[in-house]
């Protein structure tokens, strides 16, 4: 990655880096959600205007991330991350002087192509870094960082929003975004590109849009026909991107990797339904807790922290343990977990004690934690170091398309069962019926993904990279 050897000092530098970054963004994210109700009084936007909000960031970032990990190995990985957190704070700019929802939404859309920048890049840095023996452990502590900003966002969110105002989420965002950019161009060495800088591929880019646009928008918009239009624009996009990056000499999307490399095909597999299995289930049980149980949103939302808690700590022990014993075995297992979670939230009903729920939530946490790291040692271990950046982009991708995924399938079910009734109205026979209906569907899902997990083969000893 560096014109030089690292020292255990500069590792230690690009590790707080970039882990820091792994933290902040979760953290940032997941404070705006709690900020959702208060913006959309004060913008008069809509309740389907006001999901726009989140889902700009998501779509834009999922649509980014490979081309963005692409350019990375070509220039060089340490400057697209600075322009990533730079452009970060200037969306953060953008949002808090907002006076309209369309403006708030054209930031997300920067905050999005930023996002993706770091997302495409901190994975890559960190497995250049650290070699085979310590990157587990490496890639645990990025794992933890992750979790812990969703973890303590929307505690500190409410907080913001309450004394600030929602303009004072996006306001701290400013100067924690400066922090780090001022880090990240102290402390990342300088770097030379990977590969050899080549024509970009356009036509690539514009089939690659036109299936993750298509899939993930239309996923969102089901039932709808306009959903299904979308739906099949995705899938037609998907059949040509195949064909023209057959046979194009430098493809976006490298479809050779996933056909020759099946540790790399089948652990971006799990990942996908891992996400899609597990992502709806702080959304329902956010619902289940308020309108069924009565919690206020803020007793909700601490209950909903013991998934991310467990995650937290328990995630960069999983990544040590990847070191030594086979990812595959432990991401299987993690999934394995994450079954029986998925299993014990099914049997909720509309008089299940809060402790119910609690233990479900620790199970996820402990399934996602055991999964995560090691599923993601297995794939910047299966390709060579100048596929770095398209390796983690499109591991990124991947689980961005799983928890779209697993939102459209949550309200696909919902829209069927319980109907589109305003929240205070909602039946709760049907909307228990609803969301236990969602788990079991989780819960297949994740059992296919065990299957995926234990197909992939070995890693270690077979480690691609360089050091």
């Amino acid at each position: 990655m560096t014109d030089v050897a690292l020292s255990a000092g500069d590792k230690r530098a690009i590790l707080i880096v970039t882990c820091s970054g792994a933290f902040l963004f979760p953290f940032m994210g997941s404070t705006v959600v709690v900020a959702l109700p208060v913006i959309g009084v004060d913008l008069e936007m809509t309740a389907v205007e006001l999901a726009w909000v989140p889902t700009a960031f998501l779509l834009t970032s999922a649509l980014l991330l490979v081309p963005f990990g692409r350019f990375a190995d070509m220039r060089g990985r340490r400057r697209v991350f600075i322009t990533g957190v730079a452009m970060y704070v200037v969306g953060g700019i953008v949002a808090w002087t907002a006076q309209t929802g369309t403006v708030l939404v054209f930031s997300r859309v920067i905050q999005g192509s930023g996002g993706a920048m770091l997302g495409s890049t901190s994975l890559a840095i960190l497995s250049s870094a650290y070699g085979p023996g310590e990157r587990g452990k490496a890639l645990g502590i990025n794992a933890a960082s992750i979790y812990s900003g969703l973890s303590l966002g929307p505690v500190v969110g409410g907080l913001i929003t309450q004394s600030l105002g929602w303009r004072g989420v996006f306001l701290v965002q400013i100067p924690l975004g400066l922090v780090l950019l001022v880090a990240a161009l102290a402390k990342l060495p300088a770097q030379k590109p990977i590969t050899e800088i080549v024509p970009f591929d356009w036509k690539g880019l514009g089939a690659y849009a036109m299936f993750l646009l298509g899939l993930m928008y239309g996923l969102t918009e089901l039932p709808n026909a306009i959903g299904y239009g979308f739906v099949a624009a995705g899938v037609l996009g998907f059949l040509i991107l195949l064909r023209v990056e057959r046979v194009s000499p430098n493809p976006l999307v490298d479809i050779e990797l996933f056909r020759s490399n099946l540790s790399f095909a089948l652990s971006n597999v799990a990942a996908f339904l891992n996400y899609a299995a597990i992502h709806a289930a702080s959304f329902l049980l956010s619902l289940y807790l308020q309108i069924v149980t009565g919690l206020s949103p803020r007793y909700a939302g601490l209950t909903l922290l013991a998934m991310p808690v467990v995650q937290a700590v328990l995630s960069p022990m999983a990544g040590r343990l990847s070191d030594r014993i086979e990812p595959r075995v432990l991401a299987s297992a993690g999934m394995a977990v994450t079954v029986m979670g998925l299993v014990a939230l099914t049997g909720l009903g509309t008089d299940s004690s809060l402790y119910r729920v609690v233990a479900g939530l620790a199970l996820l946490g402990f399934g996602v934690a055991l999964f995560s790291s090691p599923n993601t040692n297995a794939v910047m271990s299966s390709v060579p170091q100048e596929k770095y950046g398209l390796g983690a982009a499109t591991l990124s991708t991947t689980r961005q398309m799983g928890m779209v995924m697993s939102m459209g399938v949550a309200m696909l079910v919902l829209n069927a069962i319980v109907g589109e009734v305003n929240v205070g109205l909602t039946p709760i026979p049907a909307f228990v019926s609803a969301i236990k209906f969602v788990f079991a569907i989780s819960a297949v899902l994740c059992c296919v993904g065990v299957v995926a997990s234990l197909k992939r083969g070995r890693v270690h000893g077979t480690d691609t990279s360089a050091n």
